[in-house]
């Protein structure tokens, strides 16, 4: 534990990048995501891709964001792929799904955002619908190349959501699979088109995912939940 400032895990990606002179492999994570932790009062920390170290990791946390980014490998519920699951991202889906095992087991205050929602999802017997503008009939969930869609979710009485953003809210998304089938998870928010926008773990102390991405917008409420979950004094520890 680490006194007044919990200290938050954000799942990062393996991508080539280019800074300066250089062109390289590089860790890294968009920085929104790093700010939105250090205003709700917390402590970013970027955790690699790998899987060898996740439960000592997860002791080590007082929270954990589990990053959005490329599709998951549909193997991992046991589907082909879709044509239009591309970009896979088979060392994420391990090291991300070896994190998320470990904080739930144990208790951790966690957020899953986008694809964090639906390795939550799929970790809890869920399906995920691979391509939502052959079901929904529309691409405004992503509407072009690196632009966020807009639209408002309406959010569950008496879930984690709820309390945190109110029963509606406007939000920011990118992304073209969804869930088909939530699994053991409470749906806690959809978007007016019946997309499941928001899932929870039953019973946990702050386990919750969304599909759209709250650290591209200003509503910074999602992220004092998790912080307001992750310090000492929510559960009954004491920090000194």
């Amino acid at each position: 534990m680490s006194g007044s400032r919990p200290v938050i895990g954000i799942s990062a990606y393996c991508e080539q990048a280019r800074w300066g002179v250089w062109d390289l492999p590089a860790v890294l994570v968009p920085k929104a995501y790093v700010t939105k932790v250090e205003q709700a009062g917390g402590v970013a920390l970027v955790v690699p891709p790998g899987s060898a170290a996740a439960p000592d990791l997860v002791g080590r946390l007082d929270g954990l964001i589990l990053a959005g980014g490329a599709d998951l490998d549909p193997g991992l519920y046991g589907v082909a792929a879709h044509p239009e699951t591309t970009n896979l991202r088979p060392d994420r889906d391990a090291g991300e799904r070896a994190l998320a095992v470990a904080a739930i087991a144990a208790n951790l205050p966690t957020l899953g955002i986008c694809r964090g929602m639906q390795l939550l999802t799929v970790l809890h017997g869920g399906r995920l619908d691979q391509h939502l503008p052959e079901t929904v009939g529309h691409e405004g969930h992503r509407p072009g190349p690196g632009v966020f869609g807009e639209h408002e979710v309406k959010t569950e009485p008496g879930s984690a959501v709820h309390a945190a953003v109110g029963p509606r809210v406007t939000v920011k998304s990118y992304h073209h699979q969804g869930v088909r089938d939530p699994g053991s998870m409470r749906v806690s928010a959809t978007a007016d088109d019946g997309v499941i926008e928001g899932v929870e773990v039953p019973g946990s102390r702050f386990a919750v995912g969304v599909l759209w991405h709250p650290e591209a917008g200003e509503d910074p409420r999602l992220f004092d939940a998790l912080i307001a979950a992750a310090r000492p004094d929510a559960y009954g520890v004491s920090s000194a």
